[in-house]
């Protein structure tokens, strides 16, 4: 019997928001990347991060240098990333999830964690 190819994966931690545009951007142009070369990859929204699953609230960011995230998260989104976001983060903010984005999934820790140790490699931003 032949072996299964195994996916690589890899988890990626945004814990910034607006406030700060280059590390809200960094997490999905690392997420594309890995989608181009066929890795499975999930973006973890924390702490302010949280914020960019708000309907719109992406397109209002913009870091010098780096492509406008708007066309980040939706080319993430396009490609089939997984898009993880903290429950008691948004809790916290009184974000409900009626006001994220469509591929948004609320979770909490535990499936967080099963991510990251399950995937091949972890980043955060």
């Amino acid at each position: 019997m032949p072996e299964e190819e195994k996916t690589e994966k890899i988890v990626i931690f945004a814990t910034h928001g607006p406030e700060d545009p280059e590390r809200a951007t960094l997490p999905f142009v690392m997420g594309n990347a890995a989608l181009a070369l066929d890795v499975e990859a999930t973006v973890v929204l924390q702490g302010t991060g949280v914020i960019l699953a708000v309907k719109n609230c992406y397109v209002h960011v913009f870091a010098g240098g780096l492509p406008p995230l708007k066309e980040q998260v939706d080319t993430f989104i396009e490609l089939g990333g997984r898009i993880l976001v903290c429950g008691p983060c948004i809790k916290e903010r009184q974000i409900t999830e009626d006001l994220l984005v469509d591929m948004a999934e609320v979770s909490a820790a535990g499936k967080v964690v099963m991510a990251a140790i399950e995937a091949d490699a972890v980043l955060n931003y």
